[in-house]
């Protein structure tokens, strides 16, 4: 982190930092957030940059037709004080609770800052959803308001759960008309003058401000509410994992119906200076992506590992990336194979990081750090983070433990959840004793470098034996015909449970008993012999949850 300028730049974030200590690489080693009890987002950064660098580029959109849109700051806050302003006059208000599906439109950046303005809280949702799926989350999160898009069926769909549910919502539609709907651009343009919230009704710090549903991998999605200061704690997660520098362009590959768009698509990445590359698209494809970042010199890139997974299987050597000077990954833990393919095309090291929706980026490879091909970095230095035992105790060097986070939960750190909404039982079963059990598992090197292991509850028990499935699945994926693969526990009457792989072919390789036991003999040779898949069962595709990740918990359910 740089020390703080006179003129706006890179790091118009050191107005929020309180202490900053370095190691003498340069990496940040402690780092202390600060803020006014009545910090909000939309007005103290953005507004701020609008009225201090109006003509600053803060979004360029680009949508997979063709369309481009450049958006300043001081557009930006034009806008977003006129969506405020219609939504307030539709009855909106702080502490309502309102859905917002809108895709990668740029309609979505000014409806969640708008959102914020008011003091609404803001609840990301994708487009991907079925009926059920939002019957759930509208009784659940207590919804009174939709924000949509006309393309696709969410919009019927709303209706349907809407109907359903037996309540009658608010319902704005983004690009296009539809009875029993408020047309989005009309509403907003021709909107009063916007008057900023005073007193009871301006929301600030403390209050809440997000909803995020979770990718629900383990059952239904959990509700994880964070306040106005969560913001803030991005700003390790731009300035020091990301590297977005002023003047930069800034792409992290995420449908913002989930928490990772707050990571890399909204909050930090404006106050390190670099603005956002939205690509609105529907259906990801490797070379398509590829061209945009070639085309529009893109400056650094985040995306889970599926898609780099994807990327390798393209010539990488057709396309300049002279541009582009920072790469990171997170989303779910990265093989050191996909790492080595990446840098052996392109020259750049994937700095991988972990987090989650409760929190923010916890574990990350920092600037000036080496990385570690399959390691998930280092601490936050925001947070205390350890690797515990049973006890709650720091584990030894090289032993498996769960990833833990040292908070207090009357007054958390900026960046750390307040709660589960109405679950008060589930807050409690991850936060006691002073520390938030993350329910991951992992280890640590002797260069405090952790190392992903497995969900607490994907840990296979196979004769006395504790294997983390990804440290398998990470062995088979470096197989020249696994495009991806699941690894999960598969019941056993004599060793109690045996590993087993589901594993997706790549192009040009066809299922068969002897690639099974090629597989099988590969692992054998390249890891513990116990840790070897006895059960390997090629599939088309891998159950995912609406989010990309990996369902192993469906797996597991259907090998019963």
């Amino acid at each position: 982190m740089p020390e703080k300028n006179q003129n706006y730049s890179s790091n118009m974030y050191m107005e929020y930092v309180k202490n900053v200590e370095y190691d003498k690489k340069g990496n940040v080693i402690k780092l202390e957030l600060t803020a006014k009890d009545d910090f909000n987002f939309s007005y103290d950064v953005v507004d701020k940059i609008a009225v201090e660098t109006p003509d600053r580029l803060a979004i360029l959109w680009v949508n997979d037709k063709g369309a481009e849109k450049r958006i300043t700051f001081g557009e930006l806050k034009t806008e977003t004080d006129k969506v405020a302003s219609f939504f307030m006059s539709l009855g909106i208000k702080k502490g309502d609770y309102v859905m917002v599906m809108l895709k990668r439109h740029y309609e979505y950046w000014y409806t969640y800052l708008a959102l914020h303005k008011i003091g609404a809280v803001t609840i990301p949702a994708t487009t991907m959803l079925q009926v059920k799926d939002m019957v759930y989350r509208i009784k659940a999160a207590d919804v009174t308001a939709v924000i949509c898009t006309a393309e696709g069926d969410i919009a019927l769909i709303t209706e349907k759960a809407e109907q359903e549910c037996g309540v009658n919502l608010i319902k704005v539609l983004a690009r296009g008309h539809r009875d029993s709907w408020v047309n989005f651009d009309e509403g907003k343009d021709g909107a009063p003058a916007f008057k900023r919230p005073t007193g009871k009704d301006a929301p600030v710090g403390k209050d809440i401000s997000i909803l995020f549903f979770t990718s629900g991998t383990t059952g239904m999605p959990k509700m994880v509410i964070h306040d106005f200061f969560y913001p803030l704690c991005h700003i390790c997660t731009a300035a020091v994992w990301h590297n977005a520098v002023d003047g930069g362009l800034h792409i992290t590959v995420a449908d913002t119906g989930w928490a990772k768009t707050a990571w890399g698509k909204m909050y930090s990445q404006w106050l390190c200076g670099s603005a956002q590359f939205i690509f609105d698209h529907d259906k990801f494809h490797a070379d398509v992506m590829l061209r945009m970042i070639e085309k529009y010199k893109v400056t650094t890139f985040c995306a889970p590992p599926t898609i780099y997974r994807f990327f390798i299987k393209e010539d990488l050597t057709a396309y300049d990336f002279s541009n582009l000077k920072y790469v990171t990954v997170a989303g779910e833990a990265l093989n050191a194979e996909v790492y080595n393919q990446f840098l052996n095309a392109t020259g750049l090291k994937l700095k991988e990081g972990y987090g989650q929706t409760e929190n923010t980026i916890a574990v990350l490879n920092q600037i000036y750090d080496e990385p570690k091909p399959g390691s998930m970095g280092k601490p936050n230095p925001v947070f205390e983070i350890f690797i515990s035992d049973e006890n709650g105790n720091p584990t030894e060097t090289g032993v498996n433990g769960e990833i833990v986070i040292r908070a207090d939960r009357d007054n958390p750190p900026i960046g750390m959840f307040r709660e589960y909404y109405k679950d008060k039982e589930l807050t409690d079963s991850v936060w006691h004793d002073g520390l938030y059990h993350t329910g991951d598992m992992a280890w640590r090197d002797e260069d405090g470098y952790f190392w992903f292991v497995g969900r607490t509850d994907d840990i296979i028990k196979s004769s006395g034996y504790r294997i983390g499935p990804f440290e398998v699945e990470s062995v088979i994926m470096e197989h020249p015909a696994v495009l991806e693969c699941a690894v999960t526990g598969a019941d056993d009457e004599i060793r109690g449970q045996v590993v087993k792989a589901t594993i997706v072919l790549a192009n040009g390789y066809e299922k068969s008993e002897a690639l099974a036991k090629e597989i099988q003999n590969y692992v054998k040779t390249h890891t513990a012999p116990y840790k070897y898949p006895r059960i390997v069962e090629f599939v088309d595709a891998l159950p995912k949850t609406i989010s990309g990740k990996i369902r192993r918990t469906e797996i597991r359910d259907e090998g019963k």
